[in-house]
This record gives C-alpha cells, structure tokens and sequence, in this order.
C-alpha cells in the first residue's frame, strides 16, 4: 500500500492536500498554514507547503474551478499567503465559491495533471 509519509513528491503531496481541502470547503472551514501542515507531515512544517498549493491553485485556475487555496490562511493574518494566485480584494467572494462548489462530484485530479498546471504556469 502507498503512503505520503515519509516523503512523497510535491504533485503527490498536492493530491494528499487536495483531499484535506475539498473536506474543509465541504465544512466551510478553513485551515491555517500551520494546520494543514499537522495534517500531511504530523508536524509544523507551514514553510514547506507553498509549492504543493500552488499546484493546486494552478489546476483550480486552468480548470475553471474556484480557488481552492484560498481555505489555506496565515494564521496572523486570516488570508492566503503572497504566493498563491489570486487578487486580494476577492478573496472573501472566491472563498465563497469554493464553498459552493460541489467537490466531491469532481475527480480528483492525477498528480501528472497537477504537475503539468503547476510547470505550465510557473515557467
């Protein structure tokens, strides 16, 4: 059987962030940085997770899909870091969206649909 722990790659630790996120925007919930990182490595490890949500963001974004990042916040500052793509001023009404996406009628997307986003935009 395949696990995320110890180490997995970043389009596969996206897959494994992807499954936590659609379950808190199914709750309208949002997770800190910190909590996320408790969820996927059993540790603080908020500095690590910057790339595996961007993938995320990427996909949401080629996808038509709302953001779904925007349920990871800083946990002084209640918004998305810096790095994931998404305009502020709209970040109260994408957050929105997601919540009134229905995700679980979504496939998941594969880690090699992850990674393509991710490279396309990134390059």
């Amino acid at each position: 059987m395949k696990r995320f722990n110890p180490s997995s790659n970043h389009p596969d630790r996206a897959i494994q962030a992807w499954q936590i996120l659609i379950g808190a925007a199914a709750n309208r919930q949002t997770l800190t940085y910190e909590g996320l990182s408790k969820l996927m490595y059993k540790k603080k490890a908020a500095g690590v997770l910057d790339r595996i949500l961007g993938h995320i963001a990427y996909y949401c974004n080629d996808n038509n899909l709302p953001p779904l990042t925007s349920v990871v916040v800083g946990k002084g500052r209640g918004k998305p870091g810096e790095d994931i793509p998404m305009n502020p001023q709209e970040f109260d009404a994408r957050r929105e969206d997601v919540y009134a996406e229905d995700w679980y009628d979504i496939y998941p997307p594969s880690a090699a649909a992850l990674k393509e986003a991710f490279d396309r935009n990134i390059a």
